[in-house]
């Protein structure tokens, strides 16, 4: 286990050297590779995990069996329903799947709440955590509420576009992505991200292949965007 691990994270490094020490004494390192199950709905909370590389994606699976991404846990972030599940003694109402290869550092429930007890620079880093994770559903459920589809498909697949996943074309970017994996992002059904997108192909702005979505015309996505962030324009 690298000695310094609580130095490479910005969360962690801003904590006294006592806390340190009792994370370095107590958390286990684990790698886990993509695509893994770390936890579904009804299932008892075994660890709390501190990510130091990857990303997990944390969702609800409906009745009718259609996926909704409620956030994603990287480097420097704590996942809220784990905080929950251990502080309540409550079991998990989602899913959480790796989407890459991780490495954390875990803490059993008794050590995550002997930490929680002893540390007020810890409670701060995981209530800190809660709080801005929060405040990002309640932004999400907002924007599934009200903004457009095809606004929110626009901003997705720029953001794809800049954070990598990408290849670049003679015409412009291959992203390596589903109408599933989208429709899972924005909360709505594949069917209605299958035709936003034919809209978006037919107006030049993407070409659709199997498997990726080639971005011809950025702008005109961006255009999009800023159109809904400043209507009066």
């Amino acid at each position: 286990m690298p000695s310094n691990w609580t130095d490479t994270l910005p969360s962690l490094a801003r904590l006294d050297e006592a806390t340190k020490i009792l994370l370095r004494e107590t958390a286990q390192r684990v790698k886990v590779p993509r695509g893994t199950v770390l936890f579904r709905p009804g299932d008892e909370c075994p660890q709390f995990p501190i990510i130091t590389e990857g990303s997990v994606r944390v969702q609800r699976i409906t009745e009718s069996g259609r996926e909704i991404v409620l956030y994603r846990v990287a480097a420097n972030e704590t996942c809220i329903l784990t905080t929950a599940c251990l502080i309540g003694n409550e079991a998990y109402a989602a899913e959480g799947v790796t989407e890459t290869d991780i490495v954390a550092y875990c803490l059993t429930p008794d050590r995550f709440r002997m930490l929680l007890d002893r540390s007020a620079a810890f409670r701060a880093l995981v209530f800190e955590g809660y709080s801005r994770r929060i405040a990002t559903l309640m932004s999400r459920i907002e924007e599934i509420a009200c903004t457009r589809i095809d606004i929110r498909l626009a901003d997705r697949l720029l953001a794809l576009s800049r954070n990598g996943g990408q290849n670049s074309t003679r015409t412009g970017k291959r992203i390596e992505t589903t109408q599933q994996a989208l429709a899972a992002d924005l909360g709505t059904a594949r069917e209605v991200i299958g035709r936003t997108l034919k809209v978006f192909e037919e107006s030049g702005w993407v070409r659709l292949s199997r498997g990726g979505i080639e971005i011809l015309d950025s702008p005109s996505l961006t255009a999009l965007c800023k159109h809904e962030r400043d209507p009066g324009t």
